[in-house]
């Protein structure tokens, strides 16, 4: 199998941990990657506040780029990432209009054809069954509580991904492979405070805290996230949580592929579990 590939910018840098985390579980699995050329920013959270046709230009000159490559499907393993890009891609098929103007702004062809998947989706492309004959490590020591926040299932008339409210893909996919997810947990698309880590720590530790909380009353041992921005606020900021909530969670926070890769056999290291902030889990074998 191939996809497309656009890391976006957080995963070529404050989150290069989920990059490699990524790269070594499709590495194992021999899916090829073929990154984007000379990919530029979506535009996340600032264009569409800033100019709302820019907001439409940036991720469309990457469609233009998938297009002109011809790159029919693509992995954006960030939820903002996939998010924008599906939302652009879907105004484009639906006008004429729309792409003549886009195709004038980048100076590319670009009509949106383009197929937009999130990491959960190309694991459910290769199979969960496939990937469960793959493993050679049992996940049973792993009690994860699947965090999906804002935006891996939202908005749900452009995603069309999962219930948006009830999402059960993580949990499904970790259950093959031997883990034993807590259930009816009740955050798991709660936001995490997302940009807000740049401009005040006491709603990140607030939310995120929240968040932690409940995971471990329900019997969590771990945390599983899907998006960058998530990741680092309930790994980088558990810390602050901690404090701001005067209790310790000491959860370990996991990309989904960190535990896709472990239950393949690939090395901590390799994956950059060893990158984050709060400790793996110590688990025997």
């Amino acid at each position: 199998m191939k996809f497309g590939y656009y890391p976006g910018c957080a995963l070529h840098g404050s989150s290069n941990d989920y990059e490699k985390s990524v790269r070594a579980c499709m590495s194992k699995l021999n899916i090829e990657l073929q990154e984007l050329d000379d990919w530029i920013c979506c535009g996340a959270t600032a264009a569409h506040n800033i100019n709302k046709k820019l907001a439409k230009v940036l991720p469309a000159r990457n469609l233009a780029i998938a297009e002109r490559d011809g790159i029919n499907e693509i992995l954006a393993p960030c939820p903002m990432c996939s998010m924008e890009l599906i939302k652009v891609a879907n105004l484009l098929k639906d006008s004429a209009e729309l792409q003549k103007e886009m195709t004038q702004i980048v100076e590319q062809t670009v009509i949106g054809k383009a197929e937009i998947f999130n990491i959960i989706q190309v694991f459910q492309q290769i199979g969960f069954e496939t990937l469960a004959a793959a493993a050679v490590k049992k996940l049973d020591a792993y009690r994860p509580a699947c965090y999906y926040g804002c935006l891996l299932t939202r908005p749900p008339k452009e995603l069309k991904f999962d219930d948006p409210e009830q999402p059960a893909s993580m949990e499904t996919l970790l259950e093959t492979l031997g883990a034993k997810p807590v259930k009816d947990w009740n955050y798991k698309t709660e936001c995490c405070g997302a940009g807000l880590t740049l401009a005040d720590d006491s709603v990140i530790s607030n939310l995120s805290g929240k968040i932690l909380e409940n995971a471990k009353r329900h019997g969590a041992n771990c945390m599983v996230a899907a998006c960058p921005m998530c990741h680092m606020n309930l790994d980088m900021k558990q810390a602050a949580a901690e404090k701001y909530y005067k209790t310790e969670f000491n959860l370990p926070v996991y990309y989904l592929s960190d535990l896709v890769g472990i239950a393949l056999g690939i090395s901590e290291t390799e994956l950059a579990v060893n990158k984050h902030f709060v400790p793996a889990l110590q688990v025997a074998g």
